[in-house]
Formats: structure tokens, C-alpha cells, sequence
């Protein structure tokens, strides 16, 4: 088992720009095919902590594909993945197990457990990695849904929510572990506009209070303008775009422009002419 050392506290103050905080992740030169289909030609992308990054594009670009490389769930063809100083694409899944604690996941559609209760799918992920008492896990469990905005929901079955409080219970289920990234994919699919900002709010209230990292991949530009930090652009295989949201609405570049209006462009339109 490799040394692994995340104990070692970074020198760099909490209010330092996240350019100059310690890297947390790091992607180097990667390259990703599916037979034919080739999902990344050479991206590399470093993210520090704390940090709230938002990672745009078309469909079929490599958004989730690319936190799935993060966590170790993919294996780059070619290029390297590091977790803090550690290089871990070479890692089998026995090794990765310890990294990938330090990460808590929220699936598009929450991806609850329908069988299950409220408090038994938050209290999942700690049962599965044991340790903890149940008496622990009943006060962790009420402290993460407290944290959403849904302390005494633990009885009710997922079919009794809303789709909004379905994702925050996800949410909850998510920090359970108390990691130090968490990944959003799609957080805000699916919900209303009202929903949707209380979505937005609470990455921005866990990534202030928790002190973690966040990636988001997401379609939706208002929840992109109002948690990122910064903005990642994947096209055709690379990054087009790396900068701010205010950098990101001056841009130039046609396929960035055009994604950050919505517009149409002549490709997407030449199948409705007649």
C-alpha cells in the first residue's frame, strides 16, 4: 500500500486565492478512447483546494467521463491522475479504496436507494465502511441532513420527496464521510429554477463550512455564474476555455461563445431546413 499523507496541514492561509492554495488534484496529458470514440486528446487540468470549479460542454463531451478519471473509477489510455502528490491511475482498486473516502460523490439523479428510508441512505456509505457505532451514525446522520435543510425527513421513504429534497438527501449522503472533494454531476438536473438555486446554495454553503473541494459538471450557466470560481470548457477532446465566469461571457473563441449563449449555430440547424 502506498504511503499515503494527508495529514500534513498546508501553509498557505484559508483566504489565499485558490491559484496559490496546495494542488489538490491533477490531470496531466490525458488521453481516453471508447473503440472509435475518442473522448479526450490531451487534457490537463489542475485543481486546488478548495477550489469550486465547473466543468461545461455539449453533450457527449467527457464531463463525467472526466470524474470518473478523478476518483479512479476510468483509466486514462495514456496520461497520468494525481491526488495530492500521489499518482494514482496506476493504482488497483484495493489501493485506491482509502482515496477514494476522501471523495463524496452526487449522481445526476441522486441515485437513492428506494428500499431504503432516509436515514438508512445516509447512514449507508458509513455502515459499508464500518467503524462507527450506530449511536455515532444516528447523530452524523441528523447533523448532514441538518446541513441540507432536512433534519427529521429520516423516517420518510425517497417516494414521499420531492425531487429537490431527493438531491439533498443524495447531498447529505454525499458528505457523510466527511470528504475533503465532492463531485456534482448534473446537480441541478431536473429541477425547477427555485429548486435549482437551492441546489446552488448549498454547494456554496458546504464548500464554505466544510472547507472542501468541488467539481460540478453541469449544462445549467446560472448555476455555473453563480458557484464557480472558475470554468472549464471541454470540446472535441480538450479544453478550450479555463478562466473565470466573468472571463468566460468576454469570450471569443466561436464554441465557447456559442455554448454560453444557447444559440444554434448553422451544424445544429442544417437538419430543420428545408
Amino acid at each position: 500500500m502506498p504511503n499515503l499523507d494527508y495529514s500534513t496541514p498546508s501553509l498557505v492561509p484559508e483566504d489565499a486565492p485558490p491559484a496559490q492554495r496546495r494542488m489538490h488534484i491533477r490531470l496531466v496529458d490525458l488521453y481516453k478512447a471508447f473503440g472509435s470514440l475518442v473522448v479526450f486528446r490531451g487534457v490537463s487540468l489542475n485543481i486546488h483546494e478548495r477550489e469550486c470549479v465547473v466543468i461545461l460542454g455539449p453533450s457527449g463531451t467527457g464531463k463525467s467521463v472526466l470524474l470518473k478519471h478523478i476518483v479512479g473509477l476510468l483509466k486514462p489510455d495514456y496520461g497520468e491522475v494525481y491526488f495530492r502528490k500521489q499518482r494514482i491511475d496506476t493504482f488497483n482498486d484495493h489501493e485506491l479504496e482509502p482515496i477514494r473516502r476522501r471523495f463524496g460523490f452526487l449522481f445526476q439523479g441522486g441515485a437513492l436507494f428506494d428500499s431504503m428510508t432516509v436515514f438508512d441512505n445516509v447512514a449507508f456509505p458509513m455502515r459499508e465502511h464500518g467503524a462507527m457505532k450506530e449511536s455515532e451514525i444516528k447523530d452524523r446522520v441528523a447533523s448532514k441532513l441538518a446541513m441540507v435543510g432536512l433534519d427529521g425527513t429520516q423516517p420518510k421513504m425517497p417516494s414521499e420527496l420531492s425531487g429537490g429534497m431527493r438531491k439533498r438527501v443524495a447531498l447529505a449522503r454525499a458528505i457523510a464521510l466527511e470528504p475533503e472533494v465532492i463531485l456534482y454531476d448534473e446537480p441541478t438536473t431536473g429541477l425547477d429554477p427555485v429548486r435549482s438555486d437551492v441546489i446552488n446554495q448549498l454547494i456554496l454553503k458546504l464548500n464554505d463550512e466544510l472547507h472542501v473541494t468541488s467539481i460540478t459538471v453541469t449544462h445549467d450557466m446560472a448555476s455555473a455564474f453563480k458557484i464557480a470560481d472558475r470554468i472549464v470548457m471541454l470540446h472535441h477532446g480538450k479544453i478550450v476555455f479555463d478562466g473565470t465566469p466573468r472571463e468566460i461571457q468576454t469570450s471569443t473563441d466561436p464554441a465557447v461563445k456559442q455554448f454560453v449563449t444557447g444559440e444554434a449555430g448553422e451544424t445544429e440547424l442544417a437538419g430543420l431546413r428545408r
